[in-house]
This record gives structure tokens, sequence and C-alpha cells, in this order.
């Protein structure tokens, strides 16, 4: 794999190469305490992506044909801003592919979307153990003191 990539948004047939890393995603942070969502929430979650319609989107970096990378973000308003915020909701690189700079790429890329979206501001949270993340997102943006809280229903 070379070090050379590009950072574009999802086409329909991305699906089956996107699958893995969304899997490897969830699979990281735990979610549902399994490896992979159920697959109606993976097949809403893409069809989202698709939808002209939605504020959720899903970019992909990409060399030779291979997926390194994926970040999903969604546009939303806010009661601090007359514009939209923009979420950074996911980030994922493959094993292989850190240290290539594909995850400042993805993020740099939202920030790219976002401006031309008119949003006033990129955010995102990661798990208080992602040192290594928290390395590339210290020189990305600042840490805003904040800490989530969240009630499942």
């Amino acid at each position: 794999m070379g070090a050379s990539f590009v950072i574009r948004d999802v086409t329909e047939r991305d699906f089956h190469p996107w699958k893995p890393l969304w899997d490897g995603y969830n699979a990281f942070y735990g979610r549902s305490g399994a490896t992979e969502l159920p697959d109606d929430i993976t097949l809403s979650t893409w069809s989202r992506f698709l939808d002209p319609a939605e504020p959720v989107h899903a970019l992909v970096a990409e060399s030779e044909g291979q997926l390194l990378g994926l970040t999903h973000y969604l546009f939303h308003r806010s009661t601090i801003s007359v514009v939209d915020s923009c979420y950074l909701q996911d980030l994922f690189t493959v094993p292989q592919a850190r240290g290539m700079g594909v995850g400042r790429a993805l993020i740099e890329a939202v920030y790219a979307k976002a401006r031309e979206a008119g949003a006033s501001r990129v955010y995102w949270q990661t798990h208080e153990t992602n040192a290594t993340a928290m390395k590339l997102y210290d020189n990305l943006a600042e840490k805003s003191g904040f800490i989530v809280y969240r009630k499942p229903l």
C-alpha cells in the first residue's frame, strides 16, 4: 500500500469495502457489546449517507483501490449559533494505515466540508483512554473541557 491516498465522498459501490471499517470502528468502541451493530442500523446509516436530504455524510480515504479509513459527520442546529454546527461522529483507519496521515486528512476534509456548508464549528469526542488518537486531536483542535453524560432510553 502506497503512502498516497485520496479523500472522497462515499458512493453506493463503497458499501462492501466500507463495512469492515465500520465493523472495526464499532468493535474498537465496543458498541452494542459486540463487534457488529444490528444490520438494520448499519443499513439505515448507510442509506442516510447516500440521501442528499439527510444531514449525515461519509468520507473515505482510498489508496490503490483499497479503503484506508472513514469518517462520518453530520450538521445540526445549535442554541448558540445561527448557523449549523458540524459533529464529527466517527473516525477510523485500518491499522496498516495508521501513522500515514490518513486520520489527519479525514479530519481536515471534514473541516473543509463544514466551511463549505457555512458551519460555525466542527467538534467531536473520543474515549478518555484513546491516548493515541488524542495526540493527533491535540494538534488539530482544542479540548472543550466538557464531559459527556448519556442515558440510554
